[in-house]
């Protein structure tokens, strides 16, 4: 059996790679018009940062696991065609700030059409809004003069930072298909692969319409639940509650559990405001302004926060940090990935920027054009950026002679770093803005810190 991905990121990188690891008989090939990436996907340094990642490219790739640029090579030879590729935000047209850009999943299913010759088994992973396959299956019949295909909806449900494991020892793996014989045949097949590591009973099968709002509905229920602890992560500020306890009293409820109940400055990433509004849209589109005005407040409440976060900063400044030097410590959505898409520190910097800040990050694995190219993205002035933003490998560099430091990403690193000598070399009172409640907080007072912490 040969195996093809179209496209080299975040989900098709590691997907193909576990697979390749744990299915060494079968070949799987990753394909990417991107050149840079490929050839990083072939270097010592790999695109994309994730614990365990290296660890399993490295032995299988040159063995049954390639990375390539000649797509339409990898279409001929495979039988099962992943696609995997972008479906950012639409930012033009009807939808524009919502619905989902499907132009790369259109154009993969061209390119399958116009190169394959006999059946084929296509498989969505990338995030897309129900009823694509249809659309897919409608490309791939009118554009194929011999190839006979099969969809099948396989969405990924990875966290960054813990991918591997997640591949490794998924909560489950869901794949959906048409019901007619050939597609539980295609259903079937896919199912034996992820068998080979997989109990069985993990491994859940429905339809294709299923399968497609299943993904929207699990990143939508989790950014709902980070919301609404954030919600009341202010109320906790206005009455002198604690949100950390309010959290493990509710918590401790089996109807609702710990899980995505801790408050912070709010949720990044590249799928859950994207699938939320890509929920909200679909919602619209279907008749159900009601139900889209519901998941829309999700987004709302974690923009506010991102928003008070700033504000709070600014105030506590003495109500001006014009001038005044932040550090923030972390830029990634979160611990253990480089990946800074929606990020919540992204618009917390572009605020304090905005506000004549000058602002130095230090991120262990983000540099300092990636920060510049998101935060231009957002309309940060290119003169602003080179005036009033560095970034610093050394926390210790970062903090010297700053007013406040902000932490916007949970590294496990910070909570060891020499509090102590950070708070001697900075300007007094030295201001701590914890957006991940992840310190000690009382020890950090005793050291003469002034802690803002959410919730608290």
């Amino acid at each position: 059996m040969k195996i093809c991905c179209l496209g080299a990121g975040y989900v098709g990188g590691p997907t193909m790679a576990m697979i390749a690891h744990k299915c060494p008989d079968i070949q799987v090939t990753v394909c990417d018009l991107n050149e840079a990436r490929i050839a990083a996907w072939n270097s010592a340094s790999l695109p994309v940062y994730e614990p365990g990642l290296d660890e399993i490219v490295q032995p299988a790739r040159g063995r049954n696991l390639f990375f390539s640029t000649n797509v339409v090579q990898a279409i001929k030879d495979a039988d099962i065609i992943f696609v995997s590729v972008g479906t950012p935000t639409k930012t033009y047209g009807a939808g524009a700030g919502r619905a989902a850009d499907l132009r790369y999943i259109e154009l993969a299913a061209r390119t399958i059409a116009e190169v394959s010759d006999g059946p084929k088994i296509v498989v969505e992973k990338s995030t897309i809004p129900v009823k694509t396959a249809e659309a897919l299956k409608t490309v791939l019949g009118a554009n194929s003069p011999n190839g006979k295909f099969q969809i099948l909806s396989n969405p990924e449900f990875l966290a960054e930072g813990t991918a591997i494991a997640d591949l490794e020892n998924p909560d489950r793996i869901l794949i959906g298909g048409e019901t007619t014989p050939e597609g539980q045949a295609a259903i079937e097949t896919l199912v034996s692969i992820y068998a080979r590591w997989i109990p069985r009973e993990r491994i859940l099968t429905t339809n294709l319409w299923s399968s497609e709002l299943s993904k929207l509905v699990a990143n939508a229920f989790l950014a709902q639940r980070i919301s609404s602890i954030n919600a009341i992560s202010a109320l906790c500020e206005r009455t002198g509650a604690d949100i950390d306890e309010v959290a493990r009293a509710i918590g401790t409820d089996s109807r609702i559990g710990p899980k995505f109940l801790k408050a912070s400055v709010g949720f990044g990433g590249s799928c859950f405001q994207k699938d939320v509004l890509n929920l909200t849209y679909l919602c619209e589109h279907f008749g159900l302004p009601e139900v889209a005005a519901y998941w829309d407040q999700v987004i709302q409440m974690n923009d506010w926060q991102k928003t008070r976060f700033a504000r709070q900063i600014v105030q506590t400044l003495f109500n001006t940090v014009s001038g005044k030097k932040v550090a923030i410590f972390g830029f990634a959505f979160k611990k253990d990935t480089n990946d800074t898409r929606e990020s919540a520190a992204i618009y917390v910097v572009r605020d304090l920027l905005m506000e004549q800040a000058n602002v130095v990050v230090h991120d262990p694995q983000v540099p300092l054009a990636q920060m510049r190219q998101e935060l231009t993205y957002l309309g940060v002035p290119t003169e602003t950026l080179d005036r009033q933003l560095t970034a610093s490998a050394d926390p210790l560099a970062a903090a010297h002679q700053a007013h406040g430091i902000a932490i916007l990403t949970e590294w496990d690193e910070f909570r060891h770093l020499d509090w102590k000598q950070i708070h001697e070399h900075m300007f007094k009172p030295a201001f701590l803005f914890d957006g991940r409640n992840l310190l000690d907080h009382e020890s950090l007072r005793t050291l003469g810190f002034n802690v803002y912490a959410i919730g608290k």
